[in-house]
C-alpha cells in the first residue's frame, strides 16, 4: 500500500513518534489515521507525551563555539538519570540543539515563555497593519492569530524547524529522542553570544 508523506507528517504530528515508526503504523493498519495512533500506542511508541510530567534533575550543560569564535552557544538540557545523561543519543540531542540555537537564533523555549507584553506588541503590530484593509473584525483576529504563530515558529525554539531537517520541529526531535531512551527530556535554558551583540 502506498502511503502518503502527508498522512505520515500528520500522525507524527498526532504522536511524536519518529518518520518511519509512522510509516509503519500506517501500512500496517492500511492508512488508517485512529487505528495507527492505537497501533503506536499498543507498541509503546507515543509513551514519549506521558513522560513529559516526570521530573528532569540530571543532564548536562552542553557549549558550541562557531564561526572561528563569533557565536557561541551554552545550553542546560536535562534528563531523569544520569546513566541516560551519558549515552551517546542524549549527547547527540545536545549538541544538535547547540546548533540549532547558533544557527536559527531562537528568542525563547516555547511560546509560554514570551512575555506577555511582547505578545500584545506584536498582535498591536499585526492589528495596525491591517487597519485600512476593510477586512470584518473576525477575518483580523484570524490573521492576527496566524501571524503570531509564525512569530512563535521563528523565535521559540521547540516551535522552530529543525536545521538539519525540516520535516521536524525541535520539540518533535525532542519527543523522538524521549521515546528512544524511555525518559522525559527537557531543555532547561540557554543562552547565545554573539560577537559585537
Amino acid at each position: 500500500m502506498n502511503i502518503s508523506a502527508r498522512l505520515v507528517k500528520e500522525l507524527r504530528k498526532k504522536t511524536g513518534a519518529g518518520m518511519m515508526d509512522c510509516k509503519n503504523a500506517l501500512v500496517h493498519t492500511e492508512g488508517d489515521l485512529e487505528k495507527a495512533v492505537d497501533y503506536l500506542r499498543k507498541r509503546g511508541i507515543q509513551a514519549a507525551s506521558t513522560k513529559l510530567s516526570r521530573k528532569a534533575l540530571n543532564g548536562t550543560i552542553a557549549s558550541y563555539i562557531h564561526l572561528n569564535g563569533r557565536v557561541g552557544v551554552l545550553l542546560e538540557i536535562n534528563c531523569e538519570t544520569d546513566f541516560v545523561a551519558k549515552t551517546q543519543e542524549f549527547t547527540e540531542l545536545a549538541k544538535n540543539i547547540t546548533l540549532q540555537i547558533a544557527a536559527a537564533n531562537p528568542l525563547y523555549i516555547d511560546r509560554e515563555d514570551v512575555p506577555l507584553e511582547v505578545l500584545q506588541k506584536e498582535k498591536e503590530i499585526y492589528r495596525s497593519q491591517l487597519e485600512n484593509s476593510n477586512k470584518p473584525k473576525n477575518v483580523i483576529e484570524n490573521i492576527v492569530e496566524g501571524r503570531l504563530n509564525k512569530y512563535f515558529q521563528e523565535t521559540c525554539l521547540l516551535e522552530q524547524e529543525y536545521i538539519r531537517n525540516p520535516e521536524l520541529t525541535v520539540k518533535q526531535l525532542v519527543l523522538e529522542t524521549i521515546a528512544k531512551l524511555k525518559e522525559n527530556i527537557q531543555v532547561k535554558r540557554f543562552v547565545r553570544y554573539q560577537l559585537g551583540e
